[in-house]
């Protein structure tokens, strides 16, 4: 950071006036008594920078301490750093230092040094006792990163069995900290929770929702038209309103389009992210030489940096989070609304120096539905990193953990699955020695894998280079072209090329390549050490979290979730993933479609992508199934998002994805409403890459099923949902024909058997009687029937070796099995529930038992006489009678004759007739003889 040098008493001045001043006293108390503490200070109060030059004794109060104070984003480390250097006139790397993944600024002077939460992880992993710490400051923990939530039941598990003298602060910058109080203070109490006041200016709150109403975001998409609204917000708060302008978008390509919108304003337009470079971010955090700025930054800007001269806030109301889609193997950052909490944080930054305005692109009537917090990154995030950290700390459920808020079993176990696919713990959950390594690498345990096997097959360097890729996703003007891509940030001098270029030092040093020391951006040494140690989940600031928590490209919906294996079965050994791909004739020695490489040649860029991404993301190699169309190994679906040459790309290193039969998917998201994944980076492969890299999902035998409506008997060869090979079965399994028959009768129901007229009648009254007698009547619904399958129709079964053979069954037949013929009730059946009915006429009508009343349709004629109705079930349910016509059209409907022959005959008789003067119309049928013929008939006898 470009900061002035302190004048006579500049920094002496500035230090006597930070708010947190007052606080002070109260937390020493705390810190010699239970030696911990809830530091509770607004942002600009001096918790990040005075703080710790106070624990540390560089203030000239108290004995000289060496504090460790860890910040969840690398610009925030940085920058804590410079600002206590400045205050104490020194330089970085002298009292006050910092480490960040592949850069460290600290020797043995240092006092204070600043560190990421990834960095302290790895350090807690090395050396429990964090010897020589005496007090350790957890900024920003109100934030939840699950980086800072994992660090603090670490640190805490220390204090309790190790160094109890441990100190431990954890700093908030809201006042929602009473569970961290009961966090820290165990079963002893809640620990003392000290309050500063921050210097208070009025901020005012200007409603500006956008006049038509936007598409939500999803996944990584926002509308344009609403970034184009903040645009609009943007330069309307510069007429109306005087000071710089800070606004918030969700990450680096909203504040591309955002500042692209801008061109032409009367101010300079900054960008504060964590890929920006080093320069921009440190001319930001200096401040300006009297011109108007507007700073266009991600949520890193909340709280942990104060961005001097705003006045003004313009908070587009995103934010950008993790999240898992578990069902799909996906994870990905994704768009939401911000909380409360945080529209309060960064409306705060307009009064940090003087009164100021905040324009919030939403409406007031939103804003109280909106969250009131964000939720912790434990409960929606990946938790590979976790799992694989609390089994190298020897708690592999994490149930010994003191966390705010405990994982959940679904994604934890998911989680496990794959650290054991990858060899990373064992059938225990405890972690291995090559899960040892993997942590060590500062590195998604996924990337790690691709690297600990990958190194062996193609050079430590190149499988660098290529993880380090995965690590931070490259610009999408690089293409979808993984190898490409890998071309492309070769030649690159942009500052992602830069990154690129120190990470793959810092890997292959880290892996084992002595020839490769990573450096810092300062030109102190940093040593491989220090760089391997670094960075297992540091939230870069630009929407983005990189390193081992979130699988590094998430910002663009890479993802390394789910519940397929991610490698091999059991427990692979170190370098077992490229001994397979040698030993199966793939890996890097496949050429870009499948041709190999000479014999002893180096392989090709596109074979050493390819392998490495397959290696990563065994579950996503992937198969053509049509035009720009893949099918997963994982059984998930992909599309490609659009393979033509993009700008800037040099003839050849177009994309040529399109005419690949093979490909390992290195990053995917799901667009909105969309079933299958879209393709964002990938590599061309080959089969036997695909087959050595997801050997575990590799898989030959018999398959005996139900599909597309009959068996299916094959030999079928299948990596994952991905089918290699197929030839018919022609004597398979008898189990597994009759399971594959009963799946296809429970998909489809019984209605695949032969239901005959009598079959259908058996079944009616056999419902007829569960529904009005009960037991022992049995229940013949589908669902009923097909529970108890095996009883009525397991013989059947047996000799049935098709849907023909099904359809064939006479269900009625089978039916009567489950008659309760055990208990005698079955022989009065028909007496209970009779198929046919004798009417006065002689003749045996048939019973409906359809319907929720048995019914009898007979004509009218034939009834003459009787005076009541038929009933059924022991005399419990009376019948409904359909009287028809001479002609069989229905006349009436009764369920008490001697009613009708007394009150509804006549109108019936004056209606019918005259149309049917052939057929007898008593006046007094209950007296009349019946018949089935006419009146001449019946005369003639």
């Amino acid at each position: 950071m470009i900061l002035p040098q302190p004048s006579a008493g500049g920094a002496a001045h500035a230090l006597a006036q930070l708010p947190v001043r007052t606080a002070l006293p109260a937390l020493r108390a705390a810190l010699d008594g239970p030696g911990t503490a809830v530091l509770c200070a607004p942002p600009g109060t001096g918790k990040t920078t005075l703080v710790p030059l106070v624990l540390a004794g560089l203030t000239g109060e108290g004995p000289v301490r060496r504090v460790l104070v860890a910040e969840p984003r690398r610009i925030a480390a940085r920058a804590a750093a410079r600002r206590m250097a400045w205050l104490l006139g020194g330089k970085v790397g002298e009292d006050i230092g910092f480490t960040v993944r592949g850069e460290r600024r600290a020797g043995p002077r240092t006092v204070v040094e600043v560190v990421t939460t990834g960095v302290l992880l790895q350090r807690l992993q090395r050396d429990p006792e964090l010897a020589g710490v005496d007090v350790v400051v957890l900024d920003e923990c109100h934030e939840r990163h699950l980086d800072a939530d994992t660090s603090a039941a670490f640190l805490l598990d220390v204090r309790e069995t190790l160094r109890p003298e441990l100190r431990l602060v954890a700093a908030s910058a809201t006042t929602d900290a009473q569970g961290w109080a009961r966090l820290l203070g165990g079963p002893d109490g809640a620990a003392p929770v000290i309050e500063a006041a921050g210097v208070s200016h009025p901020v005012g709150v200007v409603w500006a929702p956008p006049e038509r109403p936007v598409r939500p975001a999803h996944g990584m998409r926002v509308d344009p038209a609403l970034l184009t609204h903040v645009a609009g917000v943007v330069r309307r708060a510069l007429r109306e309103q005087s000071g710089d302008v800070l606004c918030f978008l969700p990450g680096v390509g909203e504040i591309g389009r955002v500042a692209g919108e801008l061109t032409g304003v009367d101010a300079e337009v900054l960008q504060v992210h964590g890929r920006a470079p080093a320069e921009v971010q440190d001319a930001v955090l200096a401040g300006g030489n009297g011109a108007r700025r507007v700073v266009l930054a991600t949520s890193v800007a909340e709280s942990s940096l104060t961005v001097p001269g705003v006045r003004v806030v313009v908070d587009s109301g995103l934010a950008r989070v993790p999240r898992t889609d578990h069902a799909r193997g996906l994870s990905a950052l994704t768009t939401v609304r911000a909380s409360r909490a945080a529209a309060r944080q960064r409306a705060g930054r307009a009064g940090r120096q003087a009164p100021g305005v905040v324009y919030r692109c939403w409406s007031e009537g939103e804003d109280g539905r909106l969250p009131a917090f964000p939720d912790p990154e434990i409960k929606v995030a990946d938790l590979t990193a976790f799992a694989l950290q609390a089994a190298c700390w020897g708690d592999p459920a994490a149930s010994g953990l003191a966390l705010l808020d405990a994982p959940p079993a679904g994604a934890l176990a998911a989680a496990r699955e794959v650290l054991t696919a990858i060899g990373a713990v064992d059938e225990d959950g405890r972690a291995t020695e090559r899960g040892t390594r993997m942590a060590r690498l500062g590195l998604h345990p996924r990337l790690a894998r691709a690297l600990v096997d990958g190194a062996p097959e193609v050079g430590v360097r190149r499988a660098a280079e290529v993880v380090a890729l995965l690590s931070e996703e490259p610009p999408r003007a690089y293409g979808d072209d993984l190898a490409a891509a890998w071309r492309t940030t070769r030649r690159g001098g942009d500052a992602y090329a830069a990154r690129w270029r120190q990470e793959a030092r810092r890997l292959a040093s880290a892996a084992g390549d002595p020839g490769a020391r990573p450096t810092s951006g300062s030109g102190a040494a940093s040593g491989a050490a220090s760089g391997a140690a670094s960075g297992s989940g540091e939230v870069s600031g630009a929407g983005e979290v990189s390193g081992a928590g979130e699988v590094p490209g998430s910002g663009r919906g890479q993802g390394a979730g789910g519940r397929t294996g991610a490698g091999s079965g059991r427990r692979p050994g170190a370098g077992e993933g490229a001994a397979a791909a040698r030993s199966t004739g793939g890996g890097a020695g496949t050429g870009t479609n499948g041709s190999r490489n000479p014999a002893g040649s180096s392989p090709t860029d596109d074979a050493v992508a390819g392998l490495i991404a397959a290696l990563a993301f065994p579950e996503r190699v992937a198969r053509v199934r049509g035009v720009g169309s893949y099918l997963m190994a994982s059984g998930t679906g992909a599309e490609l998002a659009g393979a033509g040459p993009r700008p800037g790309t040099r003839a050849g290193d177009t994309s040529r994805l399109r005419e690949a039969e093979w490909l390992a998917v290195a990053v995917a998201d799901r667009p909105v409403g969309a079933v299958s994944a879209r393709v964002r980076l990938a590599a061309v492969i080959d089969e036997a890459t695909a087959c050595a890299a997801a050997r575990a999902l590799y898989s030959s035998g018999e398959e005996v099923r139900w599909s597309d409506g009959d068996v299916v008997a094959r030999t079928v060869t299948r990596l994952g949902a991905i089918e290699l090979a197929a030839r018919p079965l022609t004597a398979p399994d008898p189990g597994l024909l009759r399971d594959a028959v009963l799946s296809g009768l429970r998909r489809e129901g019984p209605g695949l058997l032969r239901w005959s007229a009598g079959a259908m009648s058996l079944r009616q009254r056999m419902a007829f009687l569960h529904r009005e007698l009960g037991a022992p009547w049995p229940d013949v619904s589908d669902a009923a029937l097909l529970e108890r399958v095996e009883e009525w129709l397991g013989v059947e079964l047996g000799r049935a070796r098709r849907r023909a053979d099904l359809e064939r069954i006479d269900a009625g037949q089978a039916l009567a099995r489950l008659l309760p013929w055990a208990t005698g009730d079955a022989a009065r059946f028909e007496e209970l529930a009779p198929e046919r009915i004798e009417v006065p006429s002689g003749s045996r009508v048939r019973v409906d038992y359809g319907g929720e009343q048995p019914v009898l349709a007979v004509k009218l004629q034939e009834l003459f006489g009787r005076q009541e109705s038929p009933r059924v079930a022991d005399g419990r349910v009376p019948v409904l009678v359909h009287l028809l016509s001479p002609a069989g059209r229905p006349a009436a409907v009764t369920a008490d004759l001697a009613s009708f022959w007394r009150d509804g005959y006549r109108s019936v008789r004056a209606e019918l007739r005259g149309r049917y003067p052939k057929h007898p119309w008593p006046e007094d049928p209950s007296t009349a003889e019946p018949t089935r013929h006419t009146t001449a008939r019946l005369k003639r006898g």
